[in-house]
């Protein structure tokens, strides 16, 4: 047998002490991606090994939350990918309006673009009374800035190009004031949201919901967590819920592809497994 290497045996201590201490499980993430992010913690924090992590973090609580930032991927833009927003505007939103009450669920919300993005959408759409937003995140510091809806004012032209590319019904700039150099987003789009820590690696389903959104978070872990993230997922949504997934993520493959069929596969949206007579009913 090939002894492991040094930085492996580093790795499988440090995310089993911190899932230990804390609770916050990484130990499913994916290996590739989850070391480059120690990496760059362990020159952050200037120790020579990744071992000086690990005595860190058991001795040093406060540090913890400064880890997480290096662990969870934080950058985003607002309508990123413009023709999944597109897709949702034009053809998730018809199905949606079916409901009397809509809830949908933002997992791995980060800094919050993704969500006030759908928030603006639902309200040009005129569903913003009867939806509710769940925003979870594993990062404390994260959903401060996503409840807070703060960016860079130089970030605005290029959320703009999306907005505009996405299908929006007016100009980006009536949803924010900005001043010394910050954008503040409108209050009134997050009036209806709920921002919450909650772990996909641990944690269990909260809520059922009309509509997930959970976008280039599944690319982070490997298949095992790829499998409980989507079982979260299917368990959240009722028959004709909805799925929306990141660019380079799929459900097709997995443990749960059977629980949900194609509806907009080319923008990466698919649907909760409906029954044939459903079906029928709502195309009467």
């Amino acid at each position: 047998m090939v002894p492991e290497t040094l930085e492996n045996i580093e790795v499988d201590l440090l995310v089993e002490a911190i899932w230990r201490r804390y609770q916050y499980d990484f130990r499913d993430y994916s290996r590739t991606s989850l070391l480059r992010r120690l990496q760059r913690a362990q020159s952050h924090f200037g120790f020579a090994h990744l071992s000086g992590l690990l005595d860190r973090i058991l001795h040093d609580p406060d540090s913890l939350n400064e880890l997480i930032g290096f662990l969870t991927i934080q950058v985003s833009e607002m309508f990123r990918d413009p023709e999944y927003f597109r897709a949702v505007r034009e053809r998730v939103i018809p199905h949606l309006r079916t409901w009397p009450s809509i809830k949908v669920w933002v997992a791995g919300c980060a800094n919050g673009e993704e969500f006030y993005s759908l928030s603006i959408l639902f309200r040009e759409e005129g569903l913003a009374e009867r939806t509710l937003f769940y925003c979870t995140d594993i990062n404390p510091a994260a959903l401060t800035r996503a409840e807070a809806g703060v960016y860079e004012i130089d970030r605005l032209a290029g959320f703009s190009r999306n907005y505009r590319e996405a299908g929006g019904k007016g100009s980006l700039s009536d949803y924010y004031t900005a001043n010394y150099g910050v954008a503040r987003f409108d209050p009134a789009l997050r009036r209806r949201a709920v921002f919450a820590d909650h772990n996909l690696a641990s944690d269990a389903v909260f809520s059922e919901v009309q509509f997930v959104s959970s976008r280039n978070v599944l690319i982070y872990f490997d298949r095992a967590l790829q499998d409980r993230a989507l079982g979260l997922f299917a368990s959240s949504l009722p028959s004709g819920g909805f799925l929306g997934l990141g660019s380079k993520e799929t459900v097709q493959f997995s443990a749960e592809g059977d629980s949900f069929t194609d509806f907009a596969p080319m923008e990466k949206i698919w649907r909760r497994t409906t029954h044939q007579a459903e079906e029928i009913a709502f195309a009467e």
